[in-house]
């Protein structure tokens, strides 16, 4: 069955020069014009995976991640044009999943590689185990990414990224996880990572975990070498 890719950009040219080439390799392909039109489409259709721009008219990509977040896990990334937008996904704050910049020469070719790289990371998660996961509070359902603390689901859903991070780190309780592990785990190919980008990924897990529980502080920081699952 084809899988369903959204493109989200107000350069028509773009999304028809994208559409065609993702075609081409057998997907199926949602379009839309601005972030507004696309929070209505995707949300009565889910695709498989969206592809954003961060400039857009009517609702920006940055505001169209975060409603997206709320309704939805699928792997999210981002379109930049300038070195500054791409600073601050390096750290991923606003929960995407890669970026792609279209700066300096865009590369379909880098484009299709990243969109299958995230499409086999969500469907590792789901076929690596499809058993639950549970340790203490955390409660983990691979095959639905799915995600519970103190019998309580977490109100914002983990994205395919942080579930991998909380699924590393809670198999092993007490044993410290470097950076760079968790960089590979959740990255894979993807070189361009920088190690404060794994910082942002925890901090907004922490964030989500807060929300049912504000003593949470199952996660904890390694200052020089990574992060550990507390085994209290």
């Amino acid at each position: 069955m084809s899988q369903t890719i959204a493109l989200v950009d107000d350069d028509r040219n773009l999304l028809t020069g994208i559409s065609i080439a993702l075609e081409r390799e057998g997907y199926k392909v949602q379009t839309y014009i601005d972030g507004e039109s696309a929070l209505n489409g995707l949300t009565r259709n889910p695709p498989d995976l969206a592809v954003i721009d961060i400039k857009m008219p009517r609702m920006d990509g940055e505001e169209l991640l975060k409603k997206l977040r709320k309704k939805m896990t699928i792997p999210i990334i981002f379109l930049t044009s300038k070195d500054d937008e791409v600073d601050e996904l390096l750290g991923l704050k606003l929960g995407a999943d890669d970026f792609v910049k279209k700066s300096g020469g865009f590369s379909m070719k880098v484009l299709i590689e990243r969109i299958r790289v995230q499409l086999r990371k969500k469907n590792d998660v789901i076929e690596e185990t499809k058993s639950i996961i549970t340790h203490g509070k955390l409660k983990l359902d691979p095959s639905q990414l799915e995600c519970e603390w103190g019998g309580k689901a977490l109100p914002d859903k983990l994205t395919t990224t942080e579930f991998l991070i909380v699924k590393e780190l809670a198999k092993r309780p007490g044993v410290i996880k470097e950076r760079a592990h968790l960089m590979d785990i959740a990255y894979k190919e993807n070189t361009e990572i920088e190690d404060r980008t794994i910082d942002s990924h925890v901090k907004r897990i922490r964030k989500k975990f807060k929300k049912v529980d504000d003593k949470f502080s199952a996660i904890e920081t390694r200052y020089g070498s990574g992060y550990r699952w507390n085994v209290r």
